[in-house]
């Protein structure tokens, strides 16, 4: 059996105390925030119910039906989720997406397509942005479903020779239940 080694002395390391220092401030903050984010309790979300979803994408693609023309809608909830999707007779495959892309950018930026692609024109910063992210379109079409300020939803239309004929429709689709939003 080998005697123990003495013990070494522990040299300085000023840069691992400044490391552990760092280090406790984080959690100490983080620790902060989260009893600051208990304190304010929960969030209240509204959402659109089901039936009334599909209620909505029905009426949009009536709308339009009335109209002549084949359209797809799909209503998705606060968070750009697909909630009720109707693709009408005849409709094309691409306004599945098309449809939803509008939906999700009118909850993205809170505002009908139609403003955003006029925001788009003065800001190219704008357009970049919904070049390069996922989901995003600037084209009409896109409402944004509204109860009171708050943004529960969206819906989007697609399939009609225009994007004013789609906001029209999807418009409708708002119409037929936004009684019943309460």
């Amino acid at each position: 059996m080998q005697p123990a080694a003495p013990a070494r002395p522990r040299a300085f390391r000023p840069r691992a105390i400044r490391a552990r220092t760092h280090a406790l401030a984080a959690i100490l903050a983080l620790a902060l925030a989260t009893q600051t984010a208990r304190a304010d309790g929960p969030l209240t979300v509204h959402r659109i119910p089901a039936a009334l979803a599909n209620e909505a994408v029905a009426a949009a693609v009536a709308a339009c039906v009335k109209q002549g023309y084949v359209e797809t809608a799909v209503l998705v909830d606060a968070d750009g989720v697909r909630q009720a999707v109707l693709r009408g007779d005849g409709a094309g495959p691409h306004t599945l997406d098309s449809a939803f892309f509008k939906a999700y950018t009118a909850v993205t930026f809170k505002a009908e397509t139609t403003a955003t692609i006029a925001r788009a024109k003065d800001n190219p910063a704008l357009t970049n942005l919904a070049a390069k992210l996922p989901n995003l379109v600037l084209a009409g079409g896109g409402v944004p479903i509204k109860l009171g300020d708050e943004v529960v939803g969206g819906i989007g239309a697609s399939g009609a020779p225009g994007g004013d004929l789609d906001d029209a429709c999807a418009k409708a689709g708002i119409a037929a239940i936004a009684d019943r939003l309460k």
